[in-house]
């Protein structure tokens, strides 16, 4: 396996993840490379101790595991499988890419909902629509009187 990351992931300004919060498990990706790819174990499967960081909050943990529902095993670990390049380091870099840049948009305030009224004219079209298709269906209608 590669070495073990020394420095922090930078998720968001003021906030960094540590190195000894995250584990990297070397696996054997599938895909194209003849035998080669049946020997070496190139894909990386990262795993981040959301249950037991220290780093985030319990608003900001609940939030992630709301958000990230189906990359959390039973460990409480996000898991991020990097399998795209052929080299494990490349493979690795882009798992810790691709969890900061989820980490980061978990954690994003979302914006409210601005509540508006429909404008007259849409009201008005909608309404005609309605007549129109009425007017239209009961013209298929057969008078059994």
């Amino acid at each position: 396996m590669t070495e073990p990351r020394r420095d922090p992931l930078d998720v968001a300004p003021g906030l960094a993840i540590p190195p000894d919060e995250l584990r990297f498990e070397a696996v054997r990706a599938g895909g194209p490379g003849g035998q080669n790819v049946n020997k070496v174990s190139s894909a990386v499967l990262l795993h981040f101790a959301l249950a037991t960081s220290r780093v985030l909050g319990e608003g900001q943990k609940q939030r992630i595991r709301e958000r990230l529902a189906g990359r959390i095993d039973a460990q409480g670990d996000v898991v991020v499988r990097g399998s795209r390049f052929r080299e494990q380091r490349r493979n690795l870099d882009d798992a810790l890419e691709r969890l900061a840049a989820m980490l980061r948009e978990c954690l994003r305030p979302e914006r409210k909902r601005v509540a508006t009224r429909p404008t007259r004219g849409s009201q008005r079209r909608r309404l005609q629509d309605k007549r129109s298709r009425s007017e239209r269906k009961s013209g298929r209608r057969a008078d059994f009187d």
